[in-house]
C-alpha cells in the first residue's frame, strides 16, 4: 500500500511538472509571435533578469550584514572571531548566514557569466 502512495504521488509530481512546462511553453511562444522574437532568446532574457534580481537581492542582504559588524566579507567576519574583537554569541547566525549568502552570489555569478 505504502508502495502504491509513492507511485501515485511521484506520477502526480511529474504530471504537475509538465503541466507546468506546457504553460510556460504556451507563455513563451505567444511572446515570441507577439514580440516577434525567438523563443529561445524570451527564455534566455527571462532568466538572466532573474538571476540578477536574486544576484541584488543577495548582494543586498550580505551588505547589511557585513555593514553590522564593520567587514566586508565573511573571512573578514572570522578574522574578528579570532582577535576575540567579536563574540560568537549573538553574531553566529549572522556568520553562517553571510558564509552561505557569499557561496549563493558566486554561483549565481558563475551561472550568469556562463549565460553571457
Amino acid at each position: 500500500m505504502v508502495t502504491l502512495i509513492i507511485i501515485i504521488k511521484e506520477h502526480e509530481a511529474r504530471k504537475g511538472v509538465m503541466e507546468m512546462a506546457l504553460r510556460a511553453k504556451k507563455v513563451i511562444d505567444a511572446l515570441a509571435r507577439e514580440l516577434n522574437l525567438p523563443g529561445e532568446a524570451i527564455l534566455e532574457e527571462g532568466l538572466k533578469s532573474f538571476l540578477e534580481k536574486k544576484l541584488r537581492s543577495i548582494k543586498a542582504e550580505i551588505f547589511q550584514i557585513a555593514g553590522k559588524y564593520g567587514v566586508s566579507s565573511v573571512e573578514e567576519m572570522e578574522a574578528l572571531y579570532r582577535r576575540g574583537v567579536l563574540e560568537e554569541e549573538g553574531s553566529l547566525d549572522d556568520y553562517h548566514r553571510l558564509d552561505h549568502l557569499e557561496y549563493k552570489k558566486e554561483r549565481l555569478e558563475e551561472i550568469l557569466e556562463e549565460l553571457r
